[in-house]
């Protein structure tokens, strides 16, 4: 008898045995089969293979079950560039609880076949190619706790059925195209922790009020989709709510009144809505809020102080751009741990009291154009973490204290259009500011020396005060983006190095400098009061000739002045600088001919390169298909634009201009277009150069749609119209043409010439109208021109078909051998990674959905990223 059950006990064993090795060959061929279903063209999945010996638990993205015997629990298989189609095999696995295909190019409706998956807990296919509608049958998926579709092509509306996924936890359906109401379902989610409906620009609903059910809901995400109507009081039921966000939506009414407080409340945002009234007490007794936002709304009247008085963890105060008034609440300055205090564009009124601390952490202070009064307390000066402080365009008085700059990370303060006084203090600790910006004040006496000793100080202005003494040469030292000390009481010789590259408006109304370029000369430049009668008498009779050299010269100017405009039948010409230039209205016409064109400069005219008298040389754009505009708004426009400050916008020194025709005058750039030297054989640019020039167009066009005021569109971005210097610095020129020919005759070019364009995207065919989108989609085509070193549009030698560069690289990557093909081989193979990231944001830009392209200052950031990472692995030494 112990024989035979010994006997068995080894046939169990055994047999276990080979069930488990039955099953671990069984799940090794299904992730087989699933990776037969999908593309891998950067061979991620190349460990997936029976061939290695390596465990099918240890593949790339491949997590099992911590006990014997082991089966997969969790496939993830984010961000890997993968494609094809999403197979049901997988549900074969009896174990799998996760899937993870987030941030792939898998393009195909929702694989509702999934929900064969009996034991799927979580299904996230986020941030792929997925369209269609949502149908009835989601229904199926019945076990889910997380679902996330997110960032996908999905459109229609949400259907009754998903009210049966009572199981859920997270259900994320943001930035997708859904539309029509909310079904007034999601009260059964009673398990659910975060709900984001949010950028759905198309939903045309109310917020639906069995939200109040969800009282273990943490996070509602409904920004940015299009909801209407009044606020609903879910706040009664939401006891768990961390994070609200209502903003960018049509909501109106005021907001409900709080009886029971959120005591969990981290954030709250109702920015961008058209609600009413006053704030209601009670949303932030919550100890827990951290994050307060109330900016882009047209709320009115005052936000009483006990409403959130006791939110001792407020990190973060955003309240601008509304209708706010009454006094700003006092005690935000003095919360332990705020951190931002953003208030501009109100009504606000009301002091900074003397009570702030050294032990404060404020970073951020933006106040501007309220109506705050009183002086700038000393306690501001403490705060050594302080890093901007802005409040022009209020009613601040008296003087500045000697410490208002000690932080040491002060970089941008901002006082300008108040009622300050007093003499400019000696800032020497705040050794990191970069904008220091005190116009439109009472100060006076003379400009600090110490300026001079900040070493990022790039952006200074001191104009329309009463300051006196000379401008300290110290200061021609610094590498001053802008320098405006117009309309104050200076004298004296004027630096020449800021002579040279300032406009002459930044130092207008100072009838006491001199300098060369100037109305006044020096005193040392003018003749000595010694100068003997013979002397006297020589220059009168020097100056009786020159009279007559001058009238001769006039007549004969006038004669040819004369013949040229009969020639070119062309009215009086009239020349505006914005930077000083000695060069004539004569001179530089007749400077303009076939010996100077250098052919056309993209759709809007010609372009000169004229050697001044001065032996410098400037490049001069003839503008065609030019609307006529009266003489004031003509130079309101171009001056608007000429007064463009950055390092990758090119400058426009002047503007020649008649009745009928107009010529810019922009600075010389030695090597001229990329557009012009991509395809050619001599762009051989190294990656770190082609990356350089991709960051500095990102870094122009970010400042241009963000940073600059008032925002600007390109409208146009083409490598052609991306410039290079002799250091191959990238500069943009042709910047918002349509403000200076005019809208018609601007969209009237570009629909004759431009319409075919690859670097416009699809919608502008059916728009017409300009957004940061389109010009987003122009900087994508460009990077795929810096990735590929082809222009953006060749025809093929073998089919002799004319392709753009955006059709030929996605019908590389998804229909040839991947993305390694399409880069440049002139290119070392070391830049690869680098290479391979930019192009996955230059498709991200040339999104055929606008809003899936990503903002230039997105753009910048990832661009920046990757070159961060590329100088830490190749370090300089």
């Amino acid at each position: 008898m112990a024989i035979t059950c010994k006997y068995t006990l080894h046939l169990s064993v055994i047999f276990s045995f080979f069930l488990v090795i039955s099953s671990a060959v069984s799940e090794s061929d299904i992730l087989l089969t699933f990776k037969n279903s999908v593309e891998d063209p950067l061979n991620f999945l190349s460990d997936w293979t029976n061939t290695t010996g390596i465990h099918y638990c240890n593949w790339t993205g491949i997590s099992c079950t911590r006990t014997f015997p082991f089966s997969v629990s969790s496939i993830n298989l984010q961000n890997l560039n993968l494609s094809g189609e999403i197979s049901s095999s997988v549900c074969k696995l009896s174990k799998l609880s996760n899937l993870n295909l987030a941030d792939n190019l898998f393009n195909q409706p929702i694989p509702l076949h999934l929900s064969q998956c009996g034991s799927l807990e979580s299904l996230n296919i986020s941030n792929n190619l997925i369209w269609g509608t949502i149908p009835d049958q989601i229904s199926q998926f019945g076990s889910l706790r997380l679902l996330d579709f997110s960032r996908n092509h999905i459109e229609g509306k949400i259907p009754e059925s998903i009210g049966s996924l009572k199981q859920l936890q997270f259900l994320i359906l943001g930035s997708n195209f859904l539309s029509g109401s909310v079904p007034l379902v999601l009260g059964n989610f009673t398990e659910l922790l975060v709900l984001d409906l949010s950028e759905n620009p198309f939903f045309d609903s109310e917020i639906p009020g069995d939200i109040v059910k969800l009282n273990k809901l943490e996070q509602l995400l409904l920004q940015g989709s299009g909801f209407y109507g009044e606020m609903p009081d879910f706040f009664v039921g939401l006891k768990s709510l961390m994070i609200l966000d209502l903003s960018q939506n049509n909501l109106i009414g005021e907001i409900p009144k709080i009886e029971l407080f959120l005591p969990n409340l981290v954030s709250f945002d109702v920015s961008r809505n058209k609600l009413s009234g006053s704030f209601p007490t009670g949303v932030c007794e919550a100890k827990g809020l951290t994050n307060f936002s109330l900016h882009s709304n047209f709320l009115n009247g005052s936000i009483p102080n006990e409403s959130i008085n006791k939110c001792l963890n407020l990190e973060r105060v955003q309240v601008q751009d509304n209708g706010f008034s009454g006094n700003f609440p006092s005690w935000l300055w003095s919360l332990p741990k705020v951190k931002l205090i953003r208030a501009e564009n109100n009504r606000f009124t009301g002091e900074i009291p003397d009570s702030l601390s050294g032990d404060a952490q404020l970073e951020q202070v933006q106040i501007d154009n309220n109506s705050f009064i009183g002086k700038i307390p000393q306690g501001l000066g403490k705060i050594r973490s302080l890093y901007r402080f802005s409040a022009s365009l209020n009613g601040f008085y008296g003087e500045l204290p000697p410490n208002f700059c000690d932080s040491p990370v002060m970089s941008i303060i901002n006082l300008s259009q108040n009622y300050i006084s007093g003499r400019i203090p000696e800032l020497i600790k705040c050794r990191k500011l970069v904008s220091l910006s005190l116009a439109d004040n009472s100060f006076v006496g003379e400009i600090p020396e110490s300026l001079a000793k900040l070493p990022v100080l790039t952006y200074l202005d001191l104009s329309c005060n009463n300051l006196t003494g000379s401008i300290p040469e110290e200061l021609q030292n610094l590498k001053l983006a802008l320098f405006n000390v117009s309309f104050n009481q200076l004298s004296g010789r004027v630096p020449f190095s800021l002579i040279s590259g300032l406009p002459a408006s930044f130092l207008q109304g100072n009838p006491g400098l001199c300098g060369p370029g100037l109305t006044n000369p020096c005193s040392s430049d003018k003749p000595s009061s010694k100068t003997s009668h013979l002397t006297k008498v020589t220059c009168a009779l020097v100056s009786t000739a020159l009279f007559f050299a001058l009238v001769i010269v006039a007549f004969g100017f006038y004669l040819v002045r004369r013949s040229y405009n009969r020639k070119s039948q062309l009215g009086s010409w009239r020349l505006v600088f914005f930077y000083p230039l000695r060069v004539t209205e004569h001179d530089l016409i007749m400077a303009m001919d076939e010996k100077t064109a250098r052919g056309g400069g993209g759709v809007f005219g010609s372009v000169y390169v004229v050697n001044l008298p001065s032996g410098e040389l400037v490049a001069v754009k003839k503008i065609v298909n030019f609307c006529s505009q009266s003489s004031k708004s003509l130079k309101t426009e171009i001056k608007s634009i000429a007064k463009i400050r950055h390092k990758n916008v090119i400058k426009i020194l002047g503007l020649c201009y008649s009745d009928d025709s107009m010529f810019l005058i922009y600075e010389y750039l030695p090597n001229g277009s990329l557009g012009d030297l991509i395809d050619k054989p001599c762009f051989d640019f190294a990656w770190t150069v082609r990356l350089k020039i991709a960051i500095g167009i990102a870094q122009a066009l970010a400042y241009l749609h963000k940073d600059y005021l008032p925002h600007l569109l390109h409208r146009n971005v083409k490598s052609t119209n991306i410039l290079l210097d002799a250091d191959l610095q990238p500069k943009l020129t042709d910047i918002a043409f349509d403000r200076i020919v005019g809208e018609n005759a601007f969209q009237s070019t570009m629909a004759s010439e431009c319409a075919s364009s690859c670097y416009l995207a699809p919608e502008y065919g059916y728009t017409k109208k300009a957004s940061e989108e389109i010009d987003t989609y122009g900087f994508g085509v460009v990077l795929l021109e810096l990735i590929t070193g082809r222009k953006a549009e060749r025809e093929e030698k073998e089919s002799g078909e004319s392709l753009d560069v955006v059709k030929w690289v996605r019908r590389k990557i998804n229909i040839t051998d991947g993305a390694l093909k399409v880069l440049d081989p002139k290119i070392s193979s070391s830049s690869q990674q680098e290479m391979l990231g930019v192009l996955e944001i230059a498709l991200r830009c040339t999104a055929v959905i606008p809003e899936k392209r990503p903002s230039m200052s997105e753009v910048v950031k990832a661009l920046e990223t990757i070159n961060s990472r590329a100088s830490s692995s190749n370090p300089p030494f």
